[in-house]
């Protein structure tokens, strides 16, 4: 059976893009359309980098040719992610960093910080080029979830300005202001002083080359965040959650946060963290103590991918 390229175009009109109103072909997500026979090649663009989006994009295109054209047909997926056209925020380029992502929860005590410092080393294995700002002002812990707490930040000269060089561990480059507080003072700052602290760390840093630099947020919503959101080029946004009902309602405000116009930032997905307890002497057993599947459901709730 040949197939036709007009007939794919057609039946790509029923899929949605992740994120957005439009169908592929309106929204001009479809780039092209090949067909040999009954071999389909469809080349499209996503604005979402996470897994999930190019993952569910792909089957959605695959399920949607068989079914609706011809179950024979070998069809063939290629996936680019663009950045997002974001006319709303006029962030300040950071030279050298790529990507942009920012970590958050809506509630304290989630493991936000715990999450950001293991996505961190996994992408340092995996040969990115990876930096953490500890963005949470009043209880900074990455320099603790990296063992650098007794480290401090050396001056760089570049180009004839005296920049800070980030402390590095586990093949990642760390800032945080933990780093300039000794570990029983409390930081008593408002917003605008927190800020301006941030501000330095941000664009003060000797960062380099970067694949990914990660924003571990403070929790909840606040003068920090509407900040960073409106002062960087934001790639797109994680939230933590564990899965009990007063962290999800947190996460949900979390995730509306960075879907306003204002912000207009792409939620990569949730992160559900302590889903269960495994005892060392039963390792086959799982305890769900704080219940199960509330991240995923939220998720679901929410049209955005759940990461697991």
């Amino acid at each position: 059976m040949k197939i036709d390229r007009k007939d794919v175009l057609k039946a790509l009109e029923q899929i949605t893009v992740p994120g957005e109103g439009a169908n592929m072909v309106e929204s001009g997500a479809v780039q092209n359309v090949l067909t040999f026979g009954n071999e389909v090649v469809v080349e499209v663009s996503i604005t979402s980098p996470a897994m999930q989006a190019r993952k569910k994009v792909e089957t959605e295109i695959a399920n949607c040719i068989k079914q609706t054209i011809s179950v024979d047909a070998k069809v063939k997926v290629n996936v680019k992610v663009i950045a997002a056209e974001n006319p709303e925020i006029k962030g300040k380029q950071l030279p050298g960093i790529k990507n942009i992502i920012a970590i958050s929860s809506g509630k304290g005590g989630v493991g936000k910080s715990t999450v950001t410092a293991n996505v961190a080393v996994s992408l340092a294995k995996m040969g990115f080029k990876v930096g953490v700002l500890d963005a949470d002002v009043y209880g900074p812990s990455i320099p603790m979830m990296f063992d650098v707490q007794d480290e401090k930040p050396l001056a760089e000269n570049i180009d004839g300005k005296s920049k800070m060089k980030p402390v590095e561990n586990y093949g990642v480059k760390i800032l945080s202001i933990g780093f300039f507080t000794k570990p029983d003072q409390a930081v008593i700052w408002r917003g605008p002083m927190a800020s301006k602290a941030l501000n330095q760390l941000i664009f003060d840093a000797a960062w380099g080359e970067l694949d990914f630099l990660l924003l571990d947020l403070p929790p909840g919503t606040g003068d920090i965040h509407l900040s960073i959101m409106q002062s960087l080029p934001i790639t797109g946004a994680v939230v933590v959650s564990t899965p009990q009902n007063v962290a999800l309602a947190d996460a949900r405000k979390g995730v509306a946060m960075f879907k306003q116009e204002s912000i207009n930032v792409p939620v990569l997905g949730i992160v559900e963290n302590m889903a269960y307890f495994t005892p060392a002497e039963l390792p086959d057993n799982k305890y769900y103590i704080f219940g199960e599947g509330g991240a995923r459901n939220l998720a679901a709730d929410l049209d955005v991918p759940f990461l697991v």
